[in-house]
């Protein structure tokens, strides 16, 4: 029996049509996820990945610099896992690499090594923060990438277009 009221996501995207990515995904018809599965999920991972980088920063501040390194750089990969529960792994992965999104992609998942880098290798919390910011810029220029003309708006917002 389907639930009613407004926390009913399979309803209430009656109207709306699935995009192209949510169509046709192949490892989901395998798994056989409905939408609002692949939407816990992705919320799932967000939160999750949320609280690792949050308790990773708090370790920080307590002088744990490793265990700082791994929380948030596991908390921001169980948020980037979250993306493919909407658009699909492999989709994921091919959008990742397009060329609008290259750049970003490339300088995240190198901002993610590294922290590692500065943790593990130098022992340095402010190169690891300076990562951090780094990696922080390049997956939110990744993600306006997916919004139409939202990249455009914020460099004009900055003066640089």
């Amino acid at each position: 029996m389907a639930s009613k009221g407004w926390f009913n996501l399979e309803s209430a995207g009656v109207g709306i049509p699935e995009t192209q990515y949510f169509e046709g995904d192949s490892a989901f018809k395998f798994l056989g996820l409905s939408r609002t599965t692949r939407l816990y999920g992705f919320v799932g991972c967000l939160i999750v990945g949320f609280v690792l980088s949050l308790l990773g920063s708090i370790v920080l501040f307590l002088g744990q610099l490793t265990i700082f390194a791994l929380l948030y750089v596991m908390g921001t990969i169980v948020a980037l896992i979250g993306t493919g529960f909407l658009i699909g792994f492999l989709n994921q992965l091919k959008l990742m690499f397009k060329p609008v999104r290259v750049v970003a992609t490339i300088v995240f998942l190198a901002s993610i090594g590294l922290v590692f880098v500065g943790a593990f290798v130098l022992g340095n919390e402010v190169l690891c923060l300076i990562f951090v910011i780094i990696e922080y810029l390049a997956y939110t220029w990744y993600t306006l990438s997916y919004i139409p003309y939202a990249r455009t708006a914020i460099l004009r917002m900055v003066g640089m277009s």
